[in-house]
């Protein structure tokens, strides 16, 4: 079987590329080697590489640069989109795009299933609904994956800029009325090749279990770190002030994915304490 992954310098990318590496021809393509945007390019790599399944994690996701940058965020995250399953569609492949939480408005009280209705608030949420909207168009074999607050290695993510600021200052005030799940890019990775390999196509959740606010993340980053001497104080989404609205709950329920395959996917803490030790190894 051969797996071609698109957005394959990121840090979903990377472990794309390893999650596959097993057993799969995998063909790996960074944003410099294929802008999604551009449709004659997409259609020429797919067609050449005759992938059986095309993975696009290819995706603008500078929420506040999406707030002034609208056409940009369109061109990669919707359009981007539509053009990588499109392509995929036209050698019969198979196609997952991976989508987001931001998806849905944020008020509810309860973890959204995938059939729950959306609401996309800001630029970028609204880019990556209609890149789903598209997906579904031209693809009659889609699986689209949702999930939220990424980290991994060799990428900007939440933990590692606390764990800069946190060598920095002696105090952090860390929204605490905006709630998700963090998720580990390694497992969502591994999450999606069990779905190609197991699933039938549909829409799924994938991410991390239980759930907490950036301010309870950050204090569980700092205490897994061995990080002392470093007071975190919880302050509200409107008092940090970003220019793109976020939802202020927006926990995930893996619904699809544990009545399809089951309950295999990690608690977020337990994700954490892998990663940070990897770190620590790596340092």
């Amino acid at each position: 079987m051969h797996v071609l992954v698109t957005g394959a310098g990121g840090m979903l990318g990377r472990e794309l590329k390893a999650a596959f590496a097993e057993g799969w021809q995998v063909t790996a393509l960074s944003r410099a080697e294929l802008d999604v945007a551009r449709w004659g390019d997409v259609r020429e790599r797919v067609a050449e590489a005759r992938p059986d399944v095309v993975v696009n994690s290819a995706a603008f996701t500078d929420v506040d640069g999406c707030e002034s940058r609208v056409d940009h965020a369109m061109q990669i995250n919707a359009i981007g989109a539509k053009n990588v399953a499109a392509a995929a569609e036209a050698i019969g492949a198979a196609c997952v795009q991976v989508s987001t939480d931001f998806v849905f408005r944020g008020d509810a009280h309860e973890p959204y299933c995938e059939n729950d209705p959306v609401g996309p608030e800001s630029v970028y949420a609204r880019s990556k609904y209609w890149g789903e909207v598209l997906c579904r168009e031209v693809s009659s074999k889609l699986t689209i994956v949702r999930t939220q607050w990424l980290y991994g290695h060799g990428g900007k993510n939440f933990v590692e800029t606390i764990l800069r600021l946190a060598s920095e200052r002696d105090e952090l005030s860390i929204v605490g009325d905006q709630f998700g799940c963090p998720t580990f890019c390694r497992d969502l990775a591994q999450g999606i090749r069990r779905l190609v390999e197991e699933a039938t196509p549909g829409t799924y959740h994938l991410s991390g279990r239980g759930s907490c606010s950036w301010f309870e993340f950050a204090q569980r980053i700092l205490e897994l770190a061995g990080v002392t001497g470093v007071t975190v104080k919880p302050t509200t989404a409107a008092a940090f002030g970003r220019p793109a609205p976020r939802p202020a709950y927006s926990v995930l329920r893996n619904y699809h994915l544990e009545l399809t395959l089951g309950d295999f996917v990690r608690e977020w803490p337990e994700m954490l304490a892998e990663y940070l030790r990897e770190r620590s190894a790596a340092n």
